[in-house]
């Protein structure tokens, strides 16, 4: 989002209990239309709101908490009651569990026993996830009150932050924790688990007995959770279609973007069904850096990072466990540097300095193809785990018929000041620097990259998009996606169309920049889609690791592994895989310097007077 933008939140909740006792349709400060106790409609969402000089102690959590905007509130501004220098100020929270029609979202009691059993689980995970940062930041008692954790969708979002370690009441029913524990949430989960779905029910019981326990470790219950989501979301079916352009844009010479898969790639695939990337892995990069130098960034990490994954795919379709998503989180993060390092190291050779320094934004969505083994024998090939890794500030969004949520933050000054505590977003965004990026591949040591990793269960239908800024600004995805969403889920419409309706649409109204779309869409309904284009690819559910294993060159196979002994199986422990793939990465560091260092020649080499390449025309 530049500094320019102005986001329109329409319905506010007004973090003050005292004013439910103002009546409906009354106007405070000529602006804030009283909806109903606590939720207010902003009137003029265009005009900046009151901000104190001095930002009370008590709104910190939210700032500190931005990285979790997805299930936390943010600060929108104050309300003045009153035309006294004493009169009370109201903190007033956006981006809250609120519908169109100015009604909270259903709380987790209210709605769970309506939605499947894995939904159920998957709304304890992201719970569990957010104890230990809200908890940093003295609010996990905002975890443990039923009525302040609302849902939508897939979606645990938290209306308010309760902070810990106070006497008073929250409300006269809700009094805090002094010290909260995982004991305490254990405790409100045994009362969920008495309700949840049968096929869970037990076990959810079972671990909320032993979060009872005193003694309990975090990352044990975390383990076990885990374990039941994934056995239960790999029992859905899963089809993935997918389709992605890149386009200059009308005012730019050269393309300095690069995405995948284009249409060449899904042309290419037909003709290489064993290439597994196609459909699990989305991919963008803008590149920065002038003189053909967000050019060369942008296709280095690309290239790079899709031949570290291809053997990453081989080395997890061999383990015999479950690999824990802290340990495929790692293994991301350090492909991200691998890469990082690549360009970097170009820089270096070409004595690039400061901002001469070339490099790339890069948001990346995996749909890793886990199986999931039972004790009985049964073996599933999909867990249906989506990964998303983010630097700079091109976007990931779920989009559903429903609702559009965007997934990532952007590296920018903006979002830098509020993490730190100094402003609230909507303010930090007014900055001439607002939008000046914090983070690229290739601009610094890997050392001091810090990429975005989160990790996400497909459950229902939905779209995934990623874009470049080409796009997102002005927050065209936002107004948008509701055209493209329904007829695209029901068939009605390509993905290529509704691709390049973006891209005409980012060049009409932000026409200074280039332009990638990347756009998957998942089901897992039961039915097919009848409509879509027989075209698109289709995956399946994944088996064999040999076909993953034939990915890889036979010059590749023999440095991976020693083909002498066979492929050596990692023994079963608490942390299945950890071994093998540690050991991966640093042999995927010298396939990447060897593999992709004749290809950032040629790119660095080519004549600057040399065209861009044209995109292919997508399939129609």
């Amino acid at each position: 989002m530049t500094s320019s933008e102005t986001p329109i939140y329409r319905y506010l909740w007004a973090n003050d209990p005292a004013v439910g006792q103002i009546s409906p349709g009354r106007l405070i400060q000529g602006r804030y239309e009283v909806v109903s106790p606590q939720i207010w409609r902003d009137t003029q969402p265009e005009q900046p709101p009151y901000i104190p000089e001095e930002l009370p102690d008590e709104i910190i959590p939210y700032l500190r908490l931005f990285p979790q905007r997805l299930h936390v509130p943010e600060v929108h501004g104050w309300a003045v009651l009153g035309e006294e220098p004493e009169t009370a100020l109201v903190a007033l929270l956006e981006n809250v569990p609120i519908d169109a029609d100015g009604d909270l979202y259903p709380s987790i009691v209210e709605a769970w026993t309506g939605v499947s059993a894995t939904r159920q689980v998957y709304w304890l995970w992201q719970i569990l996830q957010l104890w230990a940062p809200l908890s940093e930041q003295g609010v996990a008692s905002s975890l443990l009150f039923a009525d302040n954790i609302r849902v939508q969708g897939w979606r645990v979002w938290l209306r308010e932050l309760y902070g810990d370690g106070g006497a008073e009441q929250i409300t006269s029913e809700q009094p805090t924790f002094l010290t909260p524990t995982i004991k305490d949430l254990g405790n409100c989960w045994l009362q969920l688990s008495e309700a949840a779905a049968p096929s869970v029910a037990g076990q959810l019981r079972a671990i909320a007995t032993q979060m009872t326990n005193d003694e309990v470790e975090l990352d044990a219950i975390a383990t076990q959770l885990n374990q039941l989501l994934l056995s239960q979301s790999a029992q859905l079916p899963l089809r993935i279609y997918v389709a992605g352009e890149t386009d200059t844009g009308p005012q730019r010479a050269t393309n300095e973007d690069a995405c995948y898969p284009t249409p060449s790639d899904l042309q290419e695939a037909t003709t290489q069904p064993n290439d597994l990337l196609i459909p699990h892995l989305n991919l963008v990069c803008d590149g920065i850096g002038g003189h053909e130098g967000g050019e060369v960034a942008s296709s280095l990490a690309l290239q790079t990072i899709k031949l570290q994954l291809r053997a990453l795919l081989v080395e997890i379709a061999e383990q015999p466990d479950i690999v824990p998503p802290t340990l495929i989180a790692d293994q991301l993060a350090a492909i991200v540097r691998i890469a990082n390092n690549l360009i970097s190291n170009q820089n270096d050779a070409q004595g690039r300095e400061s901002r001469a320094r070339m490099g790339t934004t890069l948001v990346m969505g995996l749909q890793l193809p886990q199986r999931i083994r039972f004790a009985n024998g049964e073996e599933l090939g999909n867990a249906h785990e989506l990964y998303i890794v983010s630097v700079g500030d091109s976007r990931a969004y779920w989009i559903t018929a429903d609702y559009c949520q965007q997934l990532t933050i952007d590296d920018d000054v903006a979002t830098r000041e509020v993490r730190l505590g100094r402003s609230i977003y909507r303010e930090a965004l007014t900055r001439a620097d607002g939008g000046a990026l914090t983070q690229a591949l290739g601009t610094r040591d890997a050392q001091q990259l810090h990429p975005t990793i989160q990790r996400f269960i497909v459950e229902e239908d939905g779209l995934l998009l990623l874009c470049s800024d080409g796009l997102s600004d002005r927050s065209l995805v936002e107004q948008s996606w509701k055209e493209y969403a329904k007829p695209v889920l029901k068939g009605k419409l390509s993905l290529d169309a509704a691709v390049q309706s973006w891209i005409n649409l980012a060049n009409e109204q932000n026409g200074h920049d280039n332009t990638s779309v990347v756009l998957s869409c998942y089901f897992v309904s039961e039915e097919p889609p009848t409509l879509f284009d027989p075209k698109q690819v289709e995956t399946k559910i994944q088996s064999p690791d040999t076909r993953l294993q034939s990915e890889l060159t036979a010059a590749s196979r023999a440095l991976l592994y020693d083909e002498s002994t066979g492929i050596q199986k990692a023994e079963p422990t608490p942390s299945p895989g950890r071994r093998n793939l540690l050991t991966l990465l640093g042999v995927l560091a010298f396939l990447v310097i060897v593999g992709v260092g004749g290809y950032a020649l040629w790119l660095t080499s080519k004549p600057q007077t040399s065209p861009p390449q044209s995109v292919p025309e997508a399939p129609q």
